[in-house]
Formats: C-alpha cells, sequence, structure tokens
C-alpha cells in the first residue's frame, strides 16, 4: 500500500508527459494585413498555411495528427509550390464565400491577385504562403470589420489607412479573432489611436504564458528536467534565473534583425538542450555550478524559440521594450507555474514519503530524466531527418 502511494503522484506525472504528442505540429494563425488607400483601392495580404487551409485543420487541434483529415494534411505539405497551388485554385470558389470583408456593413468585393506558395522545406514547421486580395472601396465608408471562418483557423488583423500622395499612413492595433468571430470596426475616419501601456502588457503578457502553457511542451520538459536534480528552492531559483536572462538576450537581439537563425537549425538545437538537462540528470548524482553555464548556453536557443512567436505577432514600434518585457514576464509566470506544479506533485506529494535523497533519486529523478531525455533525443531524430 505504501508503495503505491509513493510511486502514484510520479506515474501521475509521467502519464501527463506521455499524453503530449512527441511530434506535435500546431497550425499558427493566420495573420491578415489590410490596406486601404485613399484612392478608394484596397488589399488584403493573409500569411496561412494553405495545407491547413485545405484540409480545414485548425487551432482546436493542439497537434495536426489529430485530425481525421492529418494524412491529407501530410500529403500537402510535400508537395512542390507549383502542385499546392492547383489544389489551392480548386478551392477559391469556397475561399471567396467563406471569407468576408464588410465596408459600414455593407459587403465589398474583392479577386484573388496572387499566390505566392515556397517551396517544401522543413515540414515539421508548417509552410507560409502569402494570399493577395485586392478589390475597391467605397471612399465614403467610415468604417471596415473582417471575417476569416473559424474552419480556416484563429487568425489576427490589424488595418492600414494608406494615404500616398502625402506619404502617410497609419496601422491599427491587432485583433486576435477566435471561435468564428468578426472583427471589431476598424476606423477609416482618423489616425488610429496606439494601444494604452495596459493593453500592451496584457496582451503581450498572455502571449508569454501561452506560449509555454499549454503550447511549449519543449519549454515544458526543459523546465522539468531543471527542476529533477534539484530539490532546494535556491539553485533551482539560480537556474531558471541563468535561463531567463538568456532566452531574454536572444530574443531582444532576434527581434531586432541582429540575430537570425533558421528553424532547422534551431529546433533540433532546442531538443539537444531537452536531452542534454536530462542526461546530466542521470550520469550526475549532484548539482554542479557547471549547471549555471549549461543553463544559460541552453536559454541562448530557447530564446531564438520565442522569437519565432513575436516575429508572427509582430511588436510595436514606439512600445518595443514594453512588449518585449511582458512577454518575458508571461514566459516566467508560466515557468513559475510549472516549477510549482512539480513541486507540489514530486516534493509534496512523493519525496515527504521517501526515506532519503538516494531514493527519490532513484524513485523520481532517474525515471523521470530518462522519460524527458528519450522524448528529446526523439526529437532531435524527427527534426533532423524530417
Amino acid at each position: 500500500m505504501c508503495n503505491k502511494l509513493i510511486f502514484s503522484p510520479f506515474l501521475l506525472l509521467v502519464i501527463l508527459l506521455s499524453s503530449f504528442p512527441v511530434t506535435a505540429d500546431i497550425v499558427k494563425p493566420a495573420l491578415v494585413e489590410i490596406s486601404v488607400n485613399t484612392n478608394g483601392s484596397f488589399k488584403i495580404e493573409i500569411r496561412a498555411s494553405i495545407e491547413a487551409l485545405l484540409t480545414g485543420i485548425n487551432s482546436r487541434y493542439k497537434n495536426t495528427k489529430d485530425s481525421p483529415n492529418a494524412k491529407a494534411y501530410d500529403d500537402l505539405r510535400v508537395l512542390p509550390g507549383e502542385q499546392l497551388l492547383e489544389s489551392f485554385q480548386a478551392f477559391e470558389k469556397e475561399f471567396y464565400q467563406q471569407v468576408k470583408l464588410s465596408f459600414d456593413g455593407t459587403a465589398g468585393q474583392f479577386h484573388i491577385s496572387s499566390v505566392e506558395i515556397p517551396e517544401p522545406g522543413y515540414v515539421k514547421v508548417p509552410r507560409i504562403s502569402t494570399i493577395l486580395l485586392q478589390g475597391k472601396a467605397p471612399v465614403t465608408a467610415q468604417s471596415l470589420t473582417w471575417y476569416y471562418p473559424m474552419s480556416f483557423g484563429d487568425n489576427a488583423v490589424r488595418v492600414r489607412q494608406v494615404d500616398e500622395a502625402n506619404e502617410k499612413w497609419h496601422w491599427s492595433a491587432w485583433q486576435w479573432l477566435r471561435d468564428d468571430k468578426v472583427s471589431q470596426p476598424f476606423s477609416l475616419t482618423e489616425v488610429f489611436t496606439q494601444q494604452s501601456i495596459l493593453q500592451i502588457i496584457a496582451t503581450y503578457l498572455v502571449s508569454g504564458f501561452e506560449h509555454i502553457l499549454p503550447k511549449g511542451l519543449d519549454h515544458i520538459l526543459f523546465i522539468l528536467g531543471i527542476f529533477l536534480l534539484s530539490t532546494h528552492l535556491r539553485p533551482l531559483l539560480w537556474q531558471v534565473t541563468m535561463f531567463t536572462i538568456a532566452h531574454t538576450i536572444t530574443l531582444g537581439l532576434s527581434m531586432n534583425g541582429m540575430i537570425n537563425l533558421p528553424a532547422n537549425i534551431v529546433e533540433p538545437l532546442i531538443a539537444l538542450s531537452i536531452a542534454f538537462i536530462a542526461i546530466e540528470n542521470i550520469v550526475s548524482p549532484k548539482l554542479h555550478k557547471s549547471r549555471l553555464f549549461i543553463v544559460f548556453g541552453f536559454g541562448l536557443l530557447h530564446g531564438l524559440g520565442f522569437a519565432s512567436v513575436l516575429s508572427d505577432f509582430g511588436m510595436p514600434e514606439n512600445d518595443f521594450v514594453t512588449a518585449l518585457i511582458s512577454f518575458n514576464v508571461g514566459v516566467e509566470i508560466a515557468q513559475l507555474a510549472i516549477i510549482l506544479m512539480a513541486y507540489l506533485v514530486l516534493i509534496y506529494g512523493v519525496r515527504r514519503h521517501l526515506a532519503n535523497d538516494q531514493k527519490y533519486r532513484h524513485t523520481v529523478v532517474i525515471p523521470g530524466s530518462l522519460s524527458i531525455a528519450l522524448i528529446g533525443l526523439y526529437w532531435i531524430y524527427d527534426r533532423v531527418v524530417f
């Protein structure tokens, strides 16, 4: 009975970890930019995964493998650009029927002027294509609304007023649209009001938190790997602090265009960091000072992973620092939440039932680290080979 009481919390943790897909492919929201020119023309640029759009795979699937159309989606991902374009052209009629742009409540007419599809590359990262729409806007229109159906996925949209004659333009704030919602009206009669500081903080704080919980399994496993070797708060906080400083540095540099590494390099290295930390937990019975430098180095890599999120979402030019700090704070809150949950399960739920640290190591640290190491090693293989 005692063994069951001791071991069941750890089994719960392993089950929770194993429930996450080891090859989680997540479709990112479409990014939509609408430019309305004072001469009455408009254009809409949609950056999205056409493969996901054609197969109806949207954000309700935490892993594209969960979709009944997963095979069709995977087949489309490896198609050359020209062949994927042919598939999209057969879909154009439905696309026109579903996407809606309205001026003062009246539907606007538009046509697809171009579709740019890159050749397949690192297929574990969804290929982002660009669909360009054009049309005419009533010069008396005072507002517009945008609708992109949930079956096509979540989307973020913003509007730009363009006065080419006077070389002036003004961007609106982003609107994130989920649950099949129509956008709030975008004004077309005045200079767009910048987001307040509180709005910026809230937007980017939530984005940072969600990037870790629930979307960032790789970062979750890295934090758990750090946690497993140390049952004491002080060294654990030092490691998390070094990780935070490191990913903040590369995140800031990347968002300023000073560092730019492709996903097919960054993603395997992040998987390597997870496997390395877990293997070190197995071969090393105690924490060494060198761990801080190792965590710092791997934190630099994870910062490049965070940058991929913000590069898609965009950063406000006038409040770059505020947005960057808010995103990092969201990340840190999520990391602390992971540590708190791990503490409650492993230290409070398991460690207090064990006679000594050695028993805890053999019961929790080694099996847990082995599980994390195997996932990390599989990811390295998966991300390099495929």
